[in-house]
C-alpha cells in the first residue's frame, strides 16, 4: 500500500480522503462523513493498493489509448473543432449484483412494454379506442408515421434495441427520466470504455468480478441475423448510418466493425422490386435486415420525409412486403414523447397486468386537464418542454423565469396545452470523478441499454454512465462538455470470458468472396490511398528543402537549396514571395508558418486533414491498428504553440513519414487482397506517378541548376542509396532519369507504378460485354509506351534554348494520360449509377 507523507510520519493514502460528497444528494460510492457503499469497498481496496502515482499513470495511458483509437464526439458548433475527444474517467460506477438483478427485472418490464403499445399504435389501436391513449398524443405526434401502419415484424418485435436514461434519487431510488426507440445510442461508447478501463485497470477489473458485456453484443447480433425474411444461410445484415457528419459517427463504425456488419449511407442502397440491395462493385446484393442508426423520418424520402437526402426511397414499401426487417421498427420514435410516461403505470397494468416496476420522474402532460392544472398551479417547481420534437427541445427551468416570462408561458401552455409536458427537478446523484487534484463529485445519468434476443429481452450488465462538466451543473451533455465512466455490475460468482464468436464450433461453409464493397467506399478507400501519397509526398519535399536551409550557414553552396524552392513554388506548396531576398530568421519563420499554419489548397494540413476525413469515412474497413496509425499521424503533425522551433519541425515531418510508412506497411502485409485493398493500392500508384512526373517536369523547367536539383530529387523519391551503390558517383541526369522512370525494380520509379496498375485494372469488376481491352487499359499502356519510346540520351539533351523542353514534353503527355486513368476509374466504380443485378 502506498504511503503519504504528513507531520506525524506517514500514513496510507486513502482513495476518498479529501472528497466532499454533495449535501441531501445521493453519492454511489461515499457514505457521508467519511464511509463508503458496502460494495464498493474491493475496488476502493485495490484501487488503494495501487497508489496515487500508479493511478495517476494508468490515467495519462487511459487517456493515450483513446487518443490513439480516435474515439470522437462530433460536436459541429464547437469552436475547438467538431471531432471532440471522447471523456473517460478513471473512477467507473460501481452497481451491486444484487441492485443490478432488480434494476434488470424492471429494464426487461419497461422495453415489453413499449414493445406492446407500438405493435398496437401500428396494428389494431385497441389502445386508443379503450380511451387508455389520447389521440391527440399519437395522431398529433409528429414522430407517429401513418406509411408504417401494418408492417410486419417478424414475432411481433417493433422494439429491438432500448435505451434508459436512468436517475437516482436522494433516498436511493431508481427513476427513468427518458427512453429512446428510435436509435439508441451509446452501446458502442459504453462498449469502448471497457475496453480501455478493463486494460488499465486489470487486476481491479478481475478481483470485482465485473460482468462482461460480450454476451449481450453477441445476444444482439445473433438476433438481427435471425430476423432476415427469406431465412437465408448467410443473411445480409447492413448498419445504416447518417454518414460522418452524424454526432455518433464514431460508434456506428465501432459497432459495425465489431459485430461484423456493412456500415452503409442511404446512397449504398436502393429498392428494386420491393427489395433493398447494395450497389456494390459486382452488381446490387440483396439485403436482409437493417440495423438503423438514422431517426424514422429521415429513412425513406418517399414516403415519410421528403427532403431527407440520407435514407433510401421506397424503403418503407420494402419494408411493408416483407422482403426487409428493418430494426428498430419505422415508426418506433412514437413511444419516445415524454407525455406518455404519465400513462405509463395504467398501460403495464393493462396491458402486462403487473405494476410499473421502474417509476418515470414526475412528468405532467398538458394534454391532460388535471396535469396542466398542476403544471400552471406549480411552475416554479418544475422544468418544462416541448412534448413533441418541433420546434425548440430545450429545458426551461420556472424558478430562473421572470414574472414576464412565466406568465407568457403559461399562456402558451393554455393555447396549446398537448404541446407541453413538465417534469419535477431531479437531484442527480454523484459519484467521483478522478482530477489532477484528487476526487471531485459531479452529478451523473446511467444510459441503460435492452435488446431482443429470441424470444425475451436481455440487458447490458453495465451501460453508459455520463457526468457533467462541472460539480454544480445539473445538466448531464456530452455537447455540453460532458464526460462518461465505465460501468461495473458486479457477480457474485466467478465471470468466465465471453465472446462474441459461437460458443460451440458450426458448420461453415468456405469463404473467401470479398465482402460487399458499396463505390462510395471504393471511392474513399481510392482517395484515402491518393492522399496517404500525397501527404507523404509533401512531407518529402518539405523535409529535403528544411535539411538544405540549415547547410546554408556551412557551405557557400546554395544550389541544391535555391533549385528545391523553385521547384516547391512552381508545385505551389509555398508562396512565390519566398523567392524574394529576406533574412534567414524571417524566412525560416515565413516557410514554417505557411507549412503548418496557413491552409493553401495543396498544402500540408489541407491534404491531411482530407486524409483524416476519408479515414474516419472508411473506419469499419480498417483494422484497430492501421486506425491508430492514422491517428497518431494527426497527433503527429500538431506543434506546440508560441515560436515554431526548426527541431521541432523536423522532428515533426521524421515522425509523420515514419507514421505513413507503416500505414504503408499495414495496407501492404495486413489487408485481405479484396477490391477495397486493391482501389487503395491504385489510388497510392497513381498518385505517386502522377507526384513524379509533376515534380521531374517542374524540375526540368528550374534554370540555371548545373544538377544542383538532382541529389534532392534522389532524396525525395528514397532512391539516393540505389543510386550511390550502382554508381558510386555524383548524379547524373540521365542515369537518374532512369533510375526514376525506367528501372522496373525501383518501387519508386514510374515504371514500377504502371505495371502495378495494369495489374490491378485487370482484376477489376467489369462488365463482360464492355470492349476490350477497357478505357483504363488503354491510358495505362499509352503511358507505358510514351515512357518506353522516350530516349533519355535525347531527353536528356538541352535545346539552343538550354531548355529541356522533349523531357518536359514527354512528361505533360504522361501526367495528362495519368489525368485522364483517374478520370476513368471515377467515371465507371465511382458515380454511383444503377449497376447490373448480377
Amino acid at each position: 500500500m502506498s504511503a503519504v507523507a504528513n507531520s506525524q510520519g506517514t500514513i496510507p493514502w486513502r482513495l476518498l480522503d479529501g472528497y466532499r460528497p454533495v449535501d441531501s444528494v445521493y453519492d454511489e460510492m461515499a457514505v457521508p462523513p467519511d464511509s463508503f457503499r458496502p460494495h464498493c469497498e474491493g475496488f476502493i481496496r485495490s484501487i488503494e493498493a495501487l497508489g496515487r502515482r500508479e493511478l495517476g499513470s494508468r490515467w495519462e495511458n487511459a487517456k493515450r489509448a483513446l487518443r490513439d483509437n480516435g474515439v470522437s464526439y462530433n460536436v459541429y458548433d464547437d469552436p475547438e473543432g467538431a471531432d471532440r475527444p471522447w471523456e473517460l474517467d478513471l473512477m467507473p460506477l460501481v452497481i451491486s449484483h444484487a441492485e443490478w438483478a432488480r434494476l434488470e427485472t424492471a429494464l426487461v418490464q419497461r422495453t415489453r412494454l413499449l414493445n406492446l403499445i407500438l405493435a398496437d399504435i401500428y396494428g389494431p389501436r385497441q389502445l386508443l379506442r379503450d380511451g387508455l391513449l389520447p389521440p391527440a398524443l399519437v395522431l398529433g405526434n409528429p414522430t407517429f408515421l401513418r406509411p408504417c401502419h401494418g408492417i410486419p415484424m417478424p414475432r411481433g418485435v417493433h422494439l429491438h434495441f432500448h435505451a434508459v436514461d436512468l436517475a437516482r434519487s436522494p433516498d436511493g431510488q431508481w427513476w427513468a427520466l427518458a427512453d429512446h426507440t428510435q436509435a439508441p445510442s451509446g452501446a458502442g461508447y459504453a462498449l469502448e470504455n471497457r475496453i480501455v478501463l478493463s486494460r488499465s485497470l486489470p487486476e481491479t477489473f478481475r478481483d470485482c468480478r465485473v460482468q462482461r458485456l460480450a454476451s449481450f453484443f453477441r445476444s444482439y447480433r445473433d438476433m438481427l441475423a435471425s430476423l432476415a425474411p427469406h431465412r437465408r444461410h448467410q443473411p445480409t445484415v447492413v448498419l445504416l448510418t447518417p454518414g460522418p457528419h452524424d454526432e455518433t459517427y464514431f460508434e456506428h463504425a465501432y459497432l459495425a466493425r465489431y459485430l461484423g456488419l456493412t456500415l452503409v449511407e442511404g446512397g449504398d442502397l436502393t429498392v428494386r422490386d420491393g427489395r433493398v440491395f447494395i450497389k456494390t462493385l459486382d452488381g446490387l446484393e440483396p439485403v436482409d435486415v437493417i440495423f438503423r442508426r438514422l431517426d424514422d423520418s429521415y429513412c425513406d424520402p418517399l414516403e415519410l420525409r421528403g427532403d431527407s437526402s440520407r435514407g433510401v426511397p421506397g424503403l418503407v414499401e420494402a419494408a411493408r412486403t416483407g422482403n426487409v426487417t428493418v430494426a428498430n421498427a419505422l415508426g418506433s420514435g412514437v413511444v419516445e414523447t415524454a407525455a406518455i410516461r404519465p400513462l405509463l403505470p395504467q398501460l403495464c397494468r393493462h396491458l402486462l397486468g403487473e405494476d410499473l416496476l421502474l417509476p418515470s420522474v414526475g412528468t405532467w402532460w398538458g394534454g391532460r386537464p388535471e396535469d396542466l392544472q398542476y403544471v400552471l398551479a406549480h411552475l416554479d417547481e418544475l422544468v418544462a418542454t416541448r412534448a413533441f420534437p418541433s420546434g425548440t427541445r430545450e429545458l426551461v427551468f420556472g424558478r430562473r423565469l421572470s414574472d414576464k416570462d412565466k406568465a407568457a408561458l403559461a399562456d402558451e401552455m393554455r393555447a396549446r396545452p398537448e404541446e407541453f409536458v413538465a417534469q419535477q427537478q431531479v437531484a442527480l446523484s454523484t459519484a467521483p470523478v478522478w482530477l489532477p487534484h484528487g476526487l471531485e463529485p459531479r452529478p451523473l445519468v446511467l444510459r441503460a441499454f435492452v435488446a431482443a434476443a429470441d424470444a425475451a429481452y436481455v440487458v447490458m450488465p453495465g451501460g453508459l454512465t455520463r457526468v457533467s462538466s462541472a460539480r454544480d451543473v445539473p445538466i448531464v451533455s456530452m455537447r455540453r462538455g460532458g464526460g462518461s465512466k465505465d460501468t461495473w455490475v458486479l457477480s457474485d460468482r466467478p465471470v468466465n470470458p465471453v465472446t462474441l464468436l459461437p460458443p460451440t464450433p458450426a458448420a461453415l461453409h468456405r469463404e473467401r468472396r470479398a465482402a460487399d464493397l458499396p463505390s462510395r467506399v471504393a471511392d474513399n478507400l481510392f482517395w484515402l490511398g491518393r492522399h496517404a501519397e500525397r501527404a507523404e509526398h509533401i512531407m518529402r519535399l518539405l523535409r529535403s528543402l528544411l535539411v538544405r536551409f540549415t547547410h546554408q550557414d556551412m557551405t557557400e553552396d546554395t544550389s541544391e537549396f535555391s533549385a528545391l524552392l523553385q521547384v516547391l513554388v512552381a508545385l505551389e506548396f509555398l508562396p512565390a514571395r519566398l523567392m524574394e531576398p529576406m533574412p534567414p530568421p524571417d524566412l525560416e519563420q515565413e516557410m514554417f508558418t505557411f507549412v503548418f499554419k496557413q491552409v493553401p489548397p495543396s498544402g500540408l494540413r489541407t491534404t491531411l486533414t482530407e486524409l483524416r476525413r476519408l479515414a474516419s469515412m472508411v473506419r469499419d474497413r480498417l483494422s484497430v491498428d492501421t486506425s491508430r496509425i492514422l491517428n497518431q499521424l494527426q497527433q503527429d503533425f500538431r506543434l506546440r504553440h508560441g515560436r515554431i522551433q526548426f527541431d521541432d519541425v523536423l522532428a515533426h515531418l521524421d515522425r509523420m513519414i515514419t507514421d505513413l510508412a507503416a500505414f504503408s506497411g499495414m495496407e501492404m502485409e495486413n489487408m485481405t487482397r479484396g477490391h477495397g485493398w486493391r482501389f487503395l493500392n491504385v489510388g497510392r500508384r497513381l498518385e505517386r506517378a502522377l507526384n513524379l512526373t509533376s515534380l521531374l517536369k517542374k524540375a526540368a523547367a528550374v534554370r540555371p541548376s548545373g544538377g544542383a536539383i538532382l541529389e534532392p530529387l534522389l532524396e525525395i523519391a528514397d532512391s539516393t542509396m540505389t543510386y550511390r551503390r550502382r554508381y558510386f558517383a555524383r548524379p547524373q541526369l540521365p542515369l537518374v532519369l532512369d533510375l526514376l522512370l525506367c528501372d522496373s525494380t525501383n518501387t519508386r520509379a514510374l515504371a514500377f507504378q504502371l505495371h502495378a496498375l495494369s495489374e490491378h485494372v485487370q482484376r477489376l469488376p467489369r462488365d463482360p460485354k464492355a470492349p476490350q481491352p477497357t478505357r483504363e487499359e488503354r491510358l495505362i499502356a499509352q503511358a507505358s509506351v510514351t515512357l518506353r519510346e522516350g530516349d533519355l540520351d535525347l531527353l536528356c539533351r538541352p535545346d539552343a534554348d538550354g531548355n529541356f523542353s522533349a523531357l518536359i514534353e514527354m512528361l505533360g503527355a504522361i501526367e495528362e494520360t495519368l489525368r485522364a486513368l483517374s478520370d476513368t476509374i471515377t467515371y465507371y466504380y465511382f458515380s454511383h449509377v444503377e449497376q447490373r443485378v448480377s
